[in-house]
């Protein structure tokens, strides 16, 4: 049980949305009940160890969040984040996806090299993403919002500079299809 708590921790951290049973019964190969199980366990965890985190169950699904206790020093935490300027790895995942948009996740990790969860969180807090899921391919898409292109002063992202070739770059599209970082394809190229 503790590898499965270990595991389901991970997901629940590393997701940028709360997660039903089922999909992480799914992700995990298991029964939706040992999930459910599990996760009272880690709930029951996180209550009893006076952690900054808390497991959250609504409408069937979980999420992993800082606990309420620490919500005012969050909540400076996150205006600072939303109200100053945007760091260097925010600023490359925000171009690739006003490029390269609809993105998914997976594609967006795969074009930087990393893991894109915290900043995907920190630019749709910030509205100047959003999200749509594709409930056939089970995966969520990331565009620029309307107010990313009023911030701009430009009437439509085609208005970007080289726009046309960056949005339909083959290479790019090459590395997505095998699963390769831009530095293998493109080597000296960091996005």
């Amino acid at each position: 049980m503790a590898l499965l708590k270990s595991q389901i921790e991970s997901l629940l951290f590393v997701a940028n949305k709360p997660l039903t049973a089922k999909e992480l019964a799914d992700l995990l190969k298991i029964k939706s009940e040992e999930v459910e199980a599990a996760m009272q366990e880690l709930s029951a965890n996180y209550l009893s160890s006076e952690s900054g985190l808390q497991v959250i169950k609504n409408n069937g699904k979980y999420q992993l969040v800082s606990s309420a206790e620490n919500a005012a020093i969050v909540q400076e935490f996150i205006k600072d984040e939303t109200s100053g300027e945007l760091s260097r790895p925010s600023l490359e995942a925000l171009t690739v996806i006003a490029y390269r948009g609809p993105i998914a996740k997976i594609d967006l990790d795969r074009i930087r090299g990393v893991n894109c969860s915290l900043i995907i969180r920190n630019l749709l807090i910030r509205g100047l993403i959003e999200e749509k899921a594709d409930k056939e391919k089970k995966e969520s898409f990331y565009n620029v919002t309307m107010d990313f292109i009023r911030y701009l002063g430009i009437n439509q992202l085609e208005d970007l500079l080289d726009y046309e070739r960056l949005h339909a770059d083959d290479t790019i599209d090459k590395m997505l299809n095998r699963g390769e970082a831009v530095e293998e394809i493109v080597p000296g190229v960091q996005i």
